[in-house]
């Protein structure tokens, strides 16, 4: 039990670190493409703010994946090894051919899917579950309208300026706004790496249901996700700040804001929103602001469609590798 146990802590903190260069593109990708800091230097500044972050959020997000969407008690440490196992391995092939699916939803469809493989589908909260399927499509559209909006009010605010000034300006702001969607993206999907290996503690009998997620569960997932983001995901960045619009300093700004204003509301409602699907939305409504074909539809249909199967594919994956570890005794 114990040695299980330490190999799915340890497999937790190997999907955070995962998650880190998986996603370190949500953080770094529009202050690598508008050039205000070099690769090197935007993922130092986002690994830090994300190693912070839990000094300015609670815990709600992981508490919500701890105990709210698989009733922990039908959570097996088996179930959990099935989740995480399908997580990373849909995270790393999505990775590798730089498509930036959602970390956190595959981890939701990998726990959710091995849960419905032990004990059918009453083991899942639904209620939360579809809460969960719906910000699929809400956290991009709330990016995106908060982002058109902040774009345009910006560029109302500084119509009567020197470009090259406003440039400038935005380029500062730019490293604030990096800060906070940083900042952002450490509370929400840092935890739920905290919520799964809190989930995995009280199937093994070393917690309880009511107990607080430990301290050092805490740091060791915050350290993960900044260790993974300092890894960097030079694939995803790629798509993230140069294939779906080109963006400017202010546009930069924008999206940043919009996606820091998201994910800090969603943090403190305790749901566990996609960064990607944030950030796209995001970027998506800096570009509609100055023209809709100023975004690369082409390539934005394909991501949506990475999104959408992102749940379903790991639900299969985490149920199939379930019954392999049941036939394997575990």
């Amino acid at each position: 039990m114990y040695i299980l146990l330490i190999v799915v802590v340890a497999l937790a903190l190997i999907f955070d670190i995962i998650n880190g260069f998986h996603d370190a593109a949500n953080s770094i990708a529009t202050i690598v493409s508008t050039k205000v800091l070099s690769p090197l230097l935007a993922v130092a500044w986002a690994a830090f703010f994300n190693f912070i972050a839990f000094l300015v959020f609670g815990l709600h997000v992981a508490n919500t994946i701890g105990k709210g969407i698989v009733n922990p008690d039908v959570v097996t440490l088996p179930v959990v090894l099935s989740g995480l196992v399908a997580a990373i391995t849909w995270n790393l092939l999505t990775w590798y051919y730089g498509i930036p699916s959602s970390s956190s939803h595959t981890l939701v469809g990998g726990f959710a899917g091995a849960a419905i493989a032990k004990s059918g589908f009453g083991a899942v909260y639904s209620t939360e579950l579809f809460r969960i399927i719906s910000f699929i499509f809400l956290a991009p559209v709330i990016g995106l309208i908060v982002a058109f909006f902040i774009s345009v009010l910006t560029m109302h605010i500084c119509r009567n300026f020197i470009p090259h000034k406003v440039d400038n300006v935005f380029r500062r702001l730019q490293l604030v706004s990096a800060a906070a969607y940083s900042l952002g993206h450490g509370a929400n999907d840092a935890q739920k790496a905290m919520g799964i290996i809190f989930a995995s503690l009280i199937a093994a009998g070393q917690a309880a249901k009511t107990d607080s997620i430990p301290f050092w569960v805490v740091i060791s997932c915050q350290a993960a996700m900044a260790i993974g983001t300092l890894m960097g995901g030079w694939r995803i960045v790629k798509t993230m700040g140069q294939r779906i619009t080109n963006l400017t300093p202010f546009e930069g700004f924008s999206a940043e804001t919009a996606g820091a204003i998201t994910l800090f509301s969603t943090a403190q409602l305790g749901i566990p929103v996609s960064t990607t699907h944030t950030i796209t939305g995001s970027i998506i409504g800096v570009g509609m602001k100055r023209r809709v074909s100023a975004v690369r539809w082409g390539v934005t249909r394909k991501l949506l469609w990475a999104w959408i199967i992102t749940i379903p594919v790991s639900m299969v994956m985490a149920i199939g590798i379930y019954y392999l570890t049941a036939w394997a005794g575990l």
